[in-house]
């Protein structure tokens, strides 16, 4: 598949059992509605292919690892409709993830934004660099992480996500999110990161392919509910991006960005 440079793109290849789906977005890797739909497409079609034994989730380039929602997209949504059509691509990811009967490998090559600490959180095991910190900035603009929050709750545990959500402008650094669980190895270097996913990869792509299916079942207890929870969030934050408030952040801090 060839990989749009310029608005984007989701790419999946498939060698010797493992799947690495890859998406990029020039802009610090945030994510439009479009990516987010083709992000759940693919996970939900690695899920049911008989060729792949893992997962591996990564972003491209060498930066950030997700800025999360993109801000071009919020600006322009209009309608409470339109904006739970928007949220609802995180939920569907994540419910792509959660719902997905093999394990998924997350590489956290840098920072991690709002969204980007979603999907450092759905994913089965995660590995990072040092450098990936996390921030959940929701709050800062008006919103709140309310659809990718059951899942950093879920990881990390209430205190932990709460300190992310209520101070929105501080940085985590990746020492910090492996203490509390977000990330399940933290390494020095790229090299070191990349050496420990090529190895548990492979050892998962020989594992029993229905022993990791049923471990997945039973790490995802609990959350039954989530096609309906994360839709009611989407709700939420449908609604609350259409707020004067939110729309001025937005654009403080895109102007910021550019200067």
């Amino acid at each position: 598949m060839a990989k749009d440079m310029i608005n984007g793109y989701v790419n999946a290849e498939t060698h010797n059992g493992i799947t690495t789906i890859e998406f990029f977005h020039p802009q610090s890797n945030s994510l439009p509605r479009q990516l987010l739909k083709n992000l759940a497409n693919e996970v939900h079609a690695a899920g049911t292919d008989k060729d792949t034994k893992v997962i591996v989730i990564r972003s491209g380039g060498d930066k950030a690892f997700c800025a999360g929602a993109s801000f071009d997209e919020l600006t322009k949504i209009e309608t409470k409709e339109k904006g739970y059509e928007f949220f609802n691509g995180f939920a569907e990811v994540i419910n792509a993830m959660r719902k997905c009967p093999k394990l998924i490998i997350g590489r956290i090559h840098g920072k991690c934004v709002g969204g980007g600490v979603g999907l450092a959180a759905a994913v089965d095991y995660a590995i990072a660099t040092e450098a990936s910190e996390v921030k959940l900035s929701e709050l800062a603009v008006g919103i709140g992480p309310f659809v990718v929050g059951p899942a950093i709750q879920r990881k990390i545990g209430l205190s932990a996500f709460s300190q992310l959500a209520v101070d929105s402008t501080m940085w985590r650094n990746g020492d910090w999110a492996r203490r509390k669980g977000l990330f399940a190895e933290c390494h020095p270097t790229i090299e070191g990161m990349d050496e420990s996913i090529h190895r548990l990869s492979n050892q998962l792509a020989h594992t029993s392919p229905e022993a990791m299916s049923e471990m997945k079942k039973m790490f995802w207890i609990g959350t039954e509910d989530w096609d309906t929870l994360l839709m009611q969030r989407a709700e939420i934050s449908g609604r609350l991006v259409l707020s004067s408030f939110t729309k001025e952040a937005i654009e403080k801090f895109k102007a910021k960005a550019t200067t």
